[in-house]
């Protein structure tokens, strides 16, 4: 979903309306009891902050002409706003990947519209993320909280992340990442760790999973919680359709190991083929993998 910057006044506008209050001001209140706030004090922590014109302006009232402390109230402000936000749908956002020797890492993180997500700030925050989970693991993004609320208060959106994951090869393992950009920004992540499988074969495991989204390796790594949820709508479905109630388990065994064919990847037919992901592997094996991406 893109949108426009149409909500935020036009400059000159916005300014001439703060000088004219400014004139009013004056003619109301005494020197004394106004702190000295001018067009460009207000202009330097909007371009700052984030904030609009008259939010700015309000800020710096309040706390005096002190840039840093109307800084630190709009800041409090923009994030118990931020807090109201987060039942908005966020399926939106970019996904990053980084790989070193043996290791790669994979975030996403959310927000609202691409509109934010294409941002030079919001991508920005990102590679910091996804170079700093490589570096030392999944908890290193503690560090970078109060980027993300920043992120927050500016695009006015709620950003929170998704995945965020570390992944090591292992002894004896590879390791491929793959990333599909669009729109200067990545939306689609895959890591996959394969063993006794050649490059271009596990290259072609990671492309599959990108495509198929695949819910886990096997059916050990399915939420029993989602299996249980579509075998209840199944036999409701066949119930519907008149089977006999003797046969209802029976029938809706077969419609769940379909089912299971289409959701795990070591039974999903090879980028849409009959012949199995399993079976192309030429006797090597799938490890593990992580897969990120927008809506997801």
């Amino acid at each position: 979903m893109s949108r426009n910057n149409g909500d935020r006044p036009d400059e000159d506008h916005a300014e001439a309306e703060l000088e004219n209050e400014d004139d009013q001001d004056q003619d109301t209140e005494s020197e004394d009891d106004m702190p000295d706030i001018s067009v460009a004090d207000i202009k330097a922590l909007r371009d700052a902050t984030g904030a609009g014109m008259m939010d700015a302006k309000k800020a710096l009232t309040e706390a005096g002409g002190d840039a840093d402390e109307a800084r630190k109230i709009l800041r409090e402000k923009g994030l118990a706003k931020a807090a109201g936000r987060t039942d908005r749908d966020n399926a939106e956002g970019a996904v990053a990947i980084a790989k070193a020797d043996g290791v790669a890492a994979i975030v996403h993180l959310k927000s609202e519209t691409d509109f934010a997500a294409k941002s030079e700030e919001f991508l920005t925050v990102l590679a910091a993320l996804v170079d700093d989970v490589l570096a030392n693991g999944a908890d290193a993004v503690s560090a970078h909280t109060a980027a993300i609320e920043e992120l927050q208060i500016t695009k006015k959106e709620n950003i929170e992340l998704g995945l965020v994951e570390r992944v090591e090869a292992g002894d004896g393992n590879d390791i491929h990442t793959y990333l599909h950009q669009q729109d200067g920004r990545g939306t689609n992540g895959v890591i996959v760790v394969g063993n006794g499988i050649d490059a271009d074969m596990l290259q072609q495991v990671g492309w599959h999973i990108a495509f198929a989204k695949p819910l886990g390796l096997s059916r050990d790594e399915i939420d029993p919680a989602v299996a249980e949820t579509e075998r209840e709508t199944l036999m409701g479905l066949t119930r519907a359709e008149g089977k006999p109630e003797e046969m209802l388990e029976k029938i809706v065994d077969g419609k769940m190991a379909r089912w299971f064919g289409e959701q795990v990847l070591l039974e999903q037919g090879l980028n849409g083929d009959k012949t199995s992901v399993r079976e192309s592997l030429g006797g090597g094996t799938i490890v593990s993998f992580r897969q990120a991406y927008l809506g997801g």
